[in-house]
């Protein structure tokens, strides 16, 4: 298979999380499921199909009209961040109203969204990655990249800065990773792809503005099988891998995982217990 030479803004993708990489309170306590920790990780990616700057500009249109809209007016989560200055979109504090005008926005954009859930079970978080949460995020990382490495010249992976999970060094781990994985699925195809890690604040890149609202409609099915949100743009969700669901465990053309699209889509029997 030969490369795919893109188009600038076609070589860009756009990585957001939702949930957290926790396992451990102080003096290593499970706290996996305990209020305010959650039951997975969610890795995302978005892939945008038309000029960036469009794009840009219709979020940054959305978020004006939304600080001087007088509805809003007094909305703690948002007064908090006009005043700091940094007003983004964010679907874990935005108020409802918002939630809705940001996913009609989602509608109107030309994209798609694949993302990969990480259960976190407590004894391959041991045995994998050795009680190490940037080595959880990294071994995510890889399973997102695994299957772009040998299709694209370069990719522009612009990445939602998180602490240590997202240092350069960890992202370079979970890039090494990937080319792992798949040169053992494709040993005859190079993995010759020039990746590059863009790492931005959800202030300075609009658009992970947008991936943000992706992972969390994803989470939403699997912390609370609540699929609503998740139903209004599953037509733009191209892929997520439930990478350790093992009770629905298949392997279809050397894939692992149980794995969802537009044909099979989330239901709220994917709800965690």
């Amino acid at each position: 298979m030969s490369t795919i030479i893109l188009p600038p803004f076609k070589r860009h993708r756009f990585l957001d999380e939702a949930g957290d990489t926790a396992f451990y309170g102080k003096g290593r306590v499970p706290i996996v499921g305990q209020q305010g920790v959650s039951k997975c990780f969610i890795l995302g990616m978005l892939k945008i199909n038309e000029p960036l700057e469009g794009v840009r500009m219709k979020i940054l249109t959305l978020q004006n009209s939304i600080k001087q809209d007088p509805y809003f007016q007094g909305v703690h989560s948002i007064e908090r961040r006009k005043a700091k200055n940094t007003f983004h979109l964010h679907a874990n504090d935005d108020v409802p109203e918002v939630r809705r005008m940001v996913y009609e926005l989602i509608k109107s954009i030309n994209c798609s969204f694949e993302a990969v859930v990480a259960r976190k079970i407590y004894d391959l978080y041991v045995r994998k990655h050795n009680r190490n949460e940037a080595e959880f995020y990294a071994d995510m990382l890889s399973h997102l990249l695994k299957s772009k490495l040998n299709k694209y010249d370069r990719l522009v992976l612009n990445i939602a800065q998180r602490s240590n999970c997202t240092t350069h060094f960890n992202l370079e781990k979970g890039l090494k990773k990937s080319v792992e994985r798949s040169t053992f699925r494709n040993p005859d195809q190079p993995n010759d792809c020039d990746v590059v890690f863009n790492l931005q604040s959800t202030t300075s890149e609009p658009i992970l503005n947008i991936a943000d609202y992706f992972c969390w409609a994803i989470q939403r099915v699997f912390e609370r099988g609540e699929t609503r949100f998740y139903d209004f743009i599953s037509s733009k969700v191209s892929h997520v891998i439930d990478i350790y669901d093992f009770e629905n465990f298949r392997q279809p053309k050397g894939k692992s995982g149980a794995h969802y699209g537009k044909r099979r889509k989330l239901t709220s029997e994917n709800l965690i217990q």
